[in-house]
């Protein structure tokens, strides 16, 4: 038999245990509870803490052979690569997606003139529609969203020129 001092969230306990031989089977359990008390300098008063009994761990019958395994699939044939995102224009105001969401409707097009201020796209994010204004007037030289798709905090989502 052993005796450790053991320190669990800042408590101390004095705890005993049972050594065993290599191989040699655990003794029976104890008809009673053991609780382990702490250390006397540690705390004025004993708060019980139940330790586990060893018990033996059941001895499972030997395993079958296993079956051989089955000739490996075919690799499935590859995805295609999706099309890379238009690169907005040079010098061109970029309105991004200010938090994760889906685009519910896109109310510009390439080429359509747009003010300063003025609706561009509903964004749905956490159940709540968004409305996406244009930070300056000019001309729509790209649309980098459609309708249905989802985007993440900062991802392009028109280019004003």
């Amino acid at each position: 038999m052993k005796r450790f001092n053991i320190v669990v969230n800042g408590r101390a306990y004095d705890v005993q245990v049972d050594e065993l031989a290599p191989g040699a089977a655990p003794a029976a359990p104890a008809p009673a509870p053991v609780y382990a008390a702490p250390a006397p300098a540690a705390m004025p008063y004993a708060v019980p803490s139940p330790i586990p009994s060893p018990v033996a761990a059941p001895v499972a019958a030997p395993a079958p052979a296993p079956a051989p395994a089955p000739a490996p699939a075919p690799a499935p044939a590859a995805a295609p690569a999706p099309a890379p995102a238009a690169a907005p224009a040079a010098g061109s105001t970029k309105i991004n997606a200010p938090m994760p969401g889906n685009i519910l409707d896109v109310k510009v097009n390439v080429g359509d003139h747009v003010e300063a201020n003025q609706l561009v796209l509903m964004l749905e994010a956490m159940k709540m529609e968004n409305e996406i204004f244009t930070p300056v007037a000019g001309t729509v030289v790209g649309v980098h969203v459609k309708k249905g798709d989802s985007v993440n905090s900062d991802d392009l989502l028109i280019s004003i020129g």
